[in-house]
């Protein structure tokens, strides 16, 4: 049987980047709002996304690829000209700016405070996808016919704490795996997560607005709708897979 199991907070983020990961398959959640902002970014016809780990590496994106897109945020907000020695971003973090005008056929490199850190800890994994609740079933549906034995859902958290966001959506991940078809066997960490999904399953969108981040993000207006945004089940119907290229769209077929 195989079986799943969940990294809840960032303290757990070393750990992993040292394991062995050749053999598994990582899903990273960083729903308010990196994965959730790569993921609609993808859907409206982004090339790929590439995740750095601070400003500098971005930055030197920029001086090997013109063209690429800058994206990121620091303390929830766009980074500024102040941080990088006079460069603005192009972007910032919120998926309300990744239209279709803006990102198709575009480049971007990100850098944000937990996802893009989540996801560069899961490098030596055989498998990463990008998470979040907008791609879920879609998500779930590849890891059921994806041969590896073990997954690991990777919350990215916020600063070095836990975030009930992210729980959540591994919880949900986990939800839909935890059939006697689907063939895994939950590990304490993953069902953690799966009951904390069950016990505010009727009322996600509200959950997120009480969380650490959605308090923060209802306090800055211009991104007071990236939490409702975030929250929607199943918009886009992708899996978003981390290559050597960086994170690029996977459509089902």
């Amino acid at each position: 049987m195989k079986s799943l199991r969940a990294i809840l907070t960032p303290a757990e983020l070393p750990g992993l980047r040292q394991s062995d990961l050749a053999d598994r398959l990582c899903v990273v959640f960083d729903v308010l709002r990196a994965t959730s902002t790569f993921i609609t970014a993808l859907h409206h016809g982004a090339n790929r996304i590439i995740p750095v780990s601070d400003i500098a590496e971005a930055l030197a994106w920029r001086e090997k690829a013109p063209q690429a897109l800058l994206a990121g945020e620091r303390h929830g907000v766009r980074i500024s000209a102040d941080l990088t020695g006079g460069i603005e971003f192009d972007l910032g973090n919120s998926p309300r700016e990744f239209t279709p005008e803006v990102v198709c056929g575009r480049t971007i490199v990100s850098t944000t405070t937990n996802g893009t850190l989540a996801l560069n800890a899961c490098a030596g994994a055989a498998v990463v996808l990008a998470g979040s609740f907008l791609n879920l079933t879609a998500t779930a549906d590849f890891i059921r016919h994806h041969p590896a034995e073990e997954v690991i859902l990777v919350c990215a958290g916020t600063g070095s704490s836990a975030a009930l966001e992210d729980v959540l959506a591994a919880g949900a991940l986990a939800h839909r795996l935890a059939s006697p078809s689907a063939g895994f066997k939950l590990a304490d960490s993953a069902a953690i997560a799966w009951r904390t999904f069950l016990s505010g399953e009727a009322s996600v969108a509200e959950a997120l607005s009480t969380t650490d981040n959605g308090r923060r993000l209802l306090g800055i207006p211009d991104l007071r709708a990236d939490v409702a945004f975030c929250g929607q089940f199943d918009c886009y119907p992708l899996v978003a897979r981390q290559t050597a290229a960086g994170l690029q769209r996977f459509a089902p077929t």
